[in-house]
């Protein structure tokens, strides 16, 4: 079987939301949504719905106001890669309508669901033993160019 390895694995949200707390904790400083999302490569509006779950989760805070934004909350050292996706996780990770699939679509969609619910929580444990700091020491960020770490 041949594919692109460069391919998402996992939801989108994860991905954005390592990127954002990588930058907002190697800043060290408030940063506007604008800002990571030019950095992380993504439309301001999905980075905020993003952002929102971090806060409701505790690991970022927010500040309104000309001079707001995002920042850090948990330090890096605490914060587990873990706990991020746990923030932003997908509500099911099967959503689909087996209604009119008859008996057989209902089980396979069921017997679907255990095994990635199984391997959802392997992830999680595996995910949380590794802080956002030990995660950031794979960086090189000698290398940059971004204005948000300067």
């Amino acid at each position: 079987m041949s594919g692109n390895r460069n391919q998402q694995i996992g939801p989108p949200r994860f991905a954005i939301a390592i990127h954002s707390l990588v930058w907002l904790a190697q800043s060290g400083r408030i940063l506007t949504s604008a800002k990571i999302a030019s950095q992380v490569n993504s439309h301001a509006t999905f980075l905020r719905r993003v952002l929102a779950q971090l806060a409701a989760a505790g690991i970022v805070d927010t500040k309104e106001g000309r001079d707001g934004g995002y920042s850090l909350k948990v330090p890096a050292d605490e914060l587990t890669l873990g706990d991020v996706y746990e923030a932003v996780r997908p509500e099911c990770l099967i959503c689909s309508d087996t209604s009119e699939c008859g008996e057989i679509g209902k089980q396979l969609d069921h017997a679907l669901e255990e095994l990635l619910n199984e391997a959802e929580f392997e992830m999680i444990n595996k995910l949380k033993k590794y802080t956002l700091e030990q995660f950031m020491k794979n960086i090189d960020f000698s290398h940059s160019e971004h204005e948000c770490f300067n």
